[in-house]
C-alpha cells in the first residue's frame, strides 16, 4: 500500500466520534499538508519503538505514577524530547514529523507523543486543554496526576494549576469545581483542532494566507460548524483573490454569528468584495 493511503481521508473525519479520530495518524495527516512526501509509517514505527524499548522497564508490580516516571525519564532524558523555548513560534513545533525528527515541540505536540507512547503501554493518559499551556493527566487512586510535557513531564500541583489558570479567568483563581472542569480530558478532536488553531494563529501573524486558508479548511474538515474557521478562511480567500469563496464564507459567518464582536469588520470586507470579480476555481 502506498504511504499516503495509510492515513485517514480528510473528508471522512467529520463523521467520526470525537475519540474515534486516530490521534497520531490525524496529526501526521496535518503534517502531510506541509510535507507531501511524508511517509507516516516511519513515524508510527518510531513511536512503537519507544514503547518497545520501555516495556521491559515496566515489568513487575510497579504503580502507575512510577511507571509514568520511567516513561518520562526515557522520553525526555534518554531520547531527548524537549520544549522549544528558543523558537516557540516555529511552525515545525506543531508538525509531528518534525517533532520526532528534531526532538523539539510545544506542549501539545509533545503531549501527543507522550500520550501515544503511554497508551501503547496500557496506561490511560489523556490530554488537558488547559488555558495557555496544554497538559496531560493520569487517573490515580486518590484523584488525578497532572503533568507538563513541555517541562519533561514534571507533575503540576493544584496550587500551580490555579496560578496558571488565574490570568485566563479575569485574575481570579478557579475554585475546586472550576478547576476540575478545566482539567477534564480533551477529546482527540479537541486536541487536533487545538493543533490546527495554533498553526492558523502563527500563519495569521505571518500573513501567510495560503496556509491560513489551508489550516482553516482543515479545521472545518474536523468540525464543519466552526465559525471562526469559516471567517478566517474567508478572509484568507479575500487576500488570495478568491472573491467567490471569500463572499460565501464571510456571508456564512454572519449567518452563524450575527451578533459577533467583529460583525462590522466582516460586513465591511463583504462590501469591499462586492465589486471584485469572482475568480474561477
Amino acid at each position: 500500500m502506498d504511504a499516503p493511503n495509510t492515513l485517514p481521508d480528510w473528508n471522512a473525519l467529520a463523521a467520526l466520534g470525537d475519540d474515534e479520530l486516530p490521534l497520531l495518524d490525524t496529526a501526521l495527516l496535518i503534517a502531510r499538508d506541509e510535507y507531501p512526501d511524508l511517509d507516516p509509517r516511519g513515524y508510527t514505527a518510531q513511536v512503537d519503538t519507544y514503547a518497545d524499548a520501555l516495556r521491559p522497564q515496566l515489568d513487575g508490580d510497579i504503580d502507575l505514577p512510577a511507571r509514568l516516571t520511567a516513561i518520562n525519564r526515557y522520553l525526555f532524558e534518554e531520547v531527548g524530547f524537549a520544549g522549544n523555548n528558543l523558537e516557540y513560534d516555529d511552525p515545525r513545533n506543531s508538525y509531528l514529523n518534525d517533532v520526532v525528527d528534531r526532538k523539539l515541540g510545544i506542549p501539545i505536540s509533545l503531549a501527543v507523543i507522550q500520550i501515544e507512547v503511554t497508551r501503547r503501554l496500557g496506561m490511560p493518559l489523556d490530554g488537558i486543554s488547559f488555558p495557555g499551556h496544554f497538559l496531560v493527566r493520569l487517573p490515580v487512586d486518590d484523584g488525578i496526576l497532572v503533568l507538563d510535557p513541555f517541562n519533561k513531564g514534571r507533575p503540576v500541583s493544584a496550587d500551580e494549576l490555579r496560578e496558571r489558570a488565574s490570568p485566563h479567568m479575569g485574575g481570579h483563581p478557579p475554585d475546586d469545581q472550576q478547576l476540575m472542569q478545566i482539567l477534564a480530558p480533551a477529546t482527540h478532536r479537541g486536541i487536533l483542532m487545538r493543533m490546527l488553531r495554533n498553526l492558523k494563529g502563527l500563519y495569521l501573524e505571518q500573513r501567510d494566507w495560503e496556509r491560513v486558508a489551508r489550516t482553516a479548511d482543515r479545521l472545518l474538515k474536523l468540525s464543519p460548524g466552526t465559525a471562526e474557521a469559516v471567517r478566517d478562511r474567508g478572509l484568507a480567500y479575500r487576500e488570495l483573490g478568491y472573491a467567490k469563496g471569500a463572499r460565501e464564507d464571510l456571508a456564512r459567518y454572519l449567518q452563524m454569528l450575527p451578533e459577533a464582536d467583529d460583525v462590522d469588520s466582516v460586513r465591511a470586507a463583504l462590501v469591499d468584495l462586492s465589486g471584485v470579480p469572482a475568480r474561477l476555481n
